[in-house]
């Protein structure tokens, strides 16, 4: 049966010798995001800045610049209109209005009634949100304690999995994500929402996963070659995970990838936090986590201690051989000589020396018997 291979079970690229090009590239870039976080900052949803949110529906395309015009004249404040999915759905915004509940409520009524004036009844309201300053700060708060304190958590986790300079390059690689998804975002001009926390959250376990599986085969490597450099043991054990990282990372992108197509603006910002996510997660846990091991060195046991000439391939192949004989065929299973079948008469112009041994063994089995 034919069998369709994206990836073959057996690699062998050389990840760890581009490793030093690819990891400067990735500190430029995440420098420069780091600036343009400061500079321009996210585009925060009315969850965490406060204001009024209205999601309306007409029978006909919505004229954006009568309809702001209109809402404009309501004296509101500064008004924000976008179309929302298609040309019939709008998403309008409104700043925090002064004078507590009841002066929103008003707002919210004074742009009904400007709605209803343009497009009569011919109009649906399928949201109205309103949040307070005051919440939308806490908001804030409460979405970096948690990205910080998911992230300790898995420090913590890893450093007891592994050991601390395993738990130290899982957090170089969750910050280098984290930093690259939040720079993307603010590039593309997603609004930036709860569900776009939640979206962080979630990709920082991803990588986590995608980093633990690694870093398994890392030190599983680790026992089994114990005179292989790091940096080959690193190499042998991403391409030996490199099949289930790739799969599993495009699988996960075709089902973001409908979510981003056909999920609608509700859920597009989300697909689109994970989607990045899930491509920076996987590169990191290659190039950043593995990587890392080479300069945070994990103590190998006594008798472990590295060489410094390279164990090239065809010596991998054998070790591995060695091992596997030593272990599915154990010495104690072989029969003694003793026990062996008697063979067939030796042919007359055989060695006598190798008859007199034949002769004497005979001799021995007999006496064995007898007794």
């Amino acid at each position: 049966m034919f069998r369709l291979r994206l990836v073959p079970d057996k690699t062998n690229f050389p990840f760890m010798g581009v490793h030093k090009v690819l990891m400067v590239i990735s500190l430029i870039i995440s420098i420069g995001f780091v600036a343009i976080l400061l500079t321009r900052g996210l585009n925060f949803g009315v969850d965490f800045t406060g204001g009024i949110v209205m999601e309306v529906k007409t029978d006909e395309a919505a004229e954006l610049e009568t309809m702001r015009a209109r809402l404009g004249e309501l004296g509101l404040g500064p008004v924000s209109l976008q179309e929302f999915g298609s040309v019939n759905d709008v998403l309008i915004r409104l700043p925090q209005q002064e004078g507590g509940e009841s002066a929103q409520n008003a707002a919210i009524e004074k742009v009904r009634s400007a709605l209803t004036a343009l497009y009569g009844e011919a109009i649906d309201y399928r949201r109205v949100e309103v949040v307070g300053p005051k919440v939308g700060a806490e908001l804030i708060q409460d979405g970096i304690t948690a990205i910080v304190v998911s992230m300790v958590l898995m420090l913590i986790y890893v450093w007891f999995r592994f050991e601390l300079p395993f738990g130290i390059g899982s957090i170089i690689a969750l910050i280098h994500d984290v930093v690259f998804t939040l720079g993307i975002y603010s590039l593309s001009g997603f609004e930036f929402s709860l569900s776009t926390v939640a979206a962080v959250l979630l990709i920082i376990g991803y990588s986590m996963n995608d980093t633990v599986v690694v870093y398994d085969r890392v030190r599983e490597n680790l026992r089994k070659f114990k005179s292989m450099t790091l940096r080959d043991l690193i190499d042998l054990s991403v391409n030996d995970t490199l099949s289930r990282t790739l799969m599993t990372s495009m699988t996960t992108l075709l089902a973001l990838l409908a979510l981003l197509i056909f999920g609608g603006e509700v859920v597009r910002g989300f697909a689109f936090a994970m989607f990045i996510g899930v491509i920076i997660g996987t590169y990191s846990s290659i190039f950043v986590a593995s990587a890392s091991l080479l300069y945070i060195r994990p103590q190998r046991k006594a008798g472990e201690a590295e060489v410094t000439e390279s164990v090239s391939e065809y010596d991998q192949i054998e070790q591995r051989h060695r091992e596997r004989a030593e272990e599915f065929v154990p010495t104690e299973a072989l029969p003694a000589p003793d026990d062996l079948p008697e063979g067939p008469e030796p042919p007359s112009g055989a060695p006598a020396a190798s008859q007199r041994k034949r002769a004497s063994s005979s001799r021995s089995r007999r006496r064995r018997r007898v007794r």
